[in-house]
């Protein structure tokens, strides 16, 4: 195949015609949406590329962005990094039929700790739509029946808005398989009651104070470090 005996100069100018040359025009408006293009070819350099060419470096996404390219490097990676954190987020908290477990994701890498599914959500995409598609990315799972627009829980945290929806009454059996590469490594119902808990409340919205209230009403019995990205939510 052609990634296996490309070298690494022309592989980075076919990526770049891949995701940044041929895009359209409003993709390279700005440096923050020329910076998401080379996130997703850098995506593809580590997940596909260099799976069939293991002789192939592994980069950061940083060092990555430099050899792909900016004027003002430094400058333009750091302002999209701002950038790219203050992109609303938009996902679900997926409770059992009891109402007693919630759904969890952990990252791919081994220092990942434990989340709802969620993810950034795309121009001009509404919250719902966003919740559905990444939720579904994340744990193969379509939460569309039983999501509903009223009630979810919001917060803001360093300027960016992270909105889940509760979706309620899953079964415990269901079968589920991210459709995404190398970011998802597990997916697992917890207690409810073994969440740590958070001292400030997550603003709510919608009438399903029952569900709200009953997600952290026990003392944790595990590791707050491993479940930092949840506990704004937890009370």
């Amino acid at each position: 195949m052609y990634f296996e005996v490309a070298s690494l100069p022309v592989i980075l100018d076919d990526l770049c015609s891949r995701f940044i040359i041929n895009v359209p025009d409003e993709e390279l408006a700005s440096v923050e949406r020329i910076c998401f293009q080379i996130e997703q070819a850098h995506w593809f350099y580590e997940d596909f590329i260099r799976e069939i060419n293991t002789s192939l470096p592994t980069f950061s996404l940083k060092n990555f962005s430099a050899k792909n390219i900016l004027l003002s490097f430094s400058t333009s990676f750091n302002d999209f990094l701002q950038y790219k954190f203050r992109v609303p987020v938009c996902g679900a908290i997926i409770l059992n039929e009891a109402q007693d477990k919630c759904l969890l994701v952990k990252g791919w890498t081994s220092r990942s700790g434990w989340g709802f599914p969620r993810g950034k959500i795309n121009k001009d995409e509404p919250d719902s739509t966003c919740a559905v598609r990444e939720v579904l990315e994340e744990t193969g799972f379509d939460i569309t029946p039983y999501l509903k627009e009223d009630q979810f829980l919001e917060v803001v945290i360093h300027e960016q808005r992270i909105k889940l929806f509760i979706a309620t009454g899953v079964p415990e059996s269901t079968v589920f398989v991210p459709m995404t590469r190398k970011e998802i490594s597990k997916i697992e119902w917890h207690r409810i009651a073994d969440l740590p808990t958070s001292k400030v409340k997550a603003g709510s919205s919608g009438s399903y104070d029952a569900a709200i209230q009953s997600i952290g009403g026990g003392i944790s019995s595990k590791s707050n470090n491993r479940y930092y990205m949840i506990i704004p939510f937890v009370s």
